[in-house]
């Protein structure tokens, strides 16, 4: 997984409340086990409408959503973080989340900031014509115009996208700790080992 610490660049400016995991990922996208391509899926209804802001090239290559309040509501499907994630968005603000979506997106690298909508305006503001920056290392939000904006994160979800762990990487990363222990263990219960056949 792709470590998180700074994340800065262009942002859609979005705004818009209570996106479900539909709007995010249609259900005829669900068939594959893959994460690559979704992002052919994303946003599919969004992007039928002409001047549709994910199809703007002003914002092409976004690392950032900007979003309104109730993002990834609806029903779980761990393809709406991998369609984000295959589109190049690495972090996702507004002002709350589906716990379900939440939840996804940390699992697959995503970072959701929580932010009140006061910030969310400033920074759809901001996004429009200039940058915006996320220092996940000191949980902050800034743009050009010296805005600054704290944010929250649990500790331990902040340390696995720091270090880029995933539920993998985090046991690999005690990798010498469980071999010792299996050594320790097949050495207490050597009687338990299969004795070799008798030819």
């Amino acid at each position: 997984m792709k470590k998180l610490q700074d994340i800065s660049g262009k942002a859609y400016p979005w705004g818009r409340k209570n996106v479900d995991t539909d709007i995010i990922i249609p259900a005829k996208w669900l068939k594959t086990i893959s994460r690559e391509g979704l992002s052919k899926g994303a946003f599919e209804s969004v992007r039928a409408q002409e001047g549709n802001i994910f199809d703007n090239p002003l914002y092409k290559g976004a690392k950032i959503l900007i979003a309104g309040d109730n993002f990834g509501c609806g029903s779980s499907r761990e393809h709406a973080a991998w369609a984000l994630a295959d589109m190049g968005i690495e972090a996702v603000i507004a002002p709350s989340f589906s716990d379900i979506f939440s939840g996804n997106a940390f699992k697959n690298g995503l970072l959701t900031v929580e932010l009140p909508q006061s910030a969310i305006d400033r920074l759809i503001d901001v996004a429009q014509s200039d940058n915006i920056y996320i220092d996940v290392e000191n949980q902050m939000v800034t743009s050009e115009f010296q805005d600054r904006f704290p944010f929250e994160i649990d500790p331990f979800r902040k340390y696995c996208l720091v270090n880029g762990l995933d539920e993998i990487g985090l046991t690999m990363a005690n990798d010498t700790e469980i071999a010792t222990y299996e050594d320790g263990l097949d050495k207490q219960k050597s009687w338990q080992q299969p004795r070799p056949l008798a030819l």
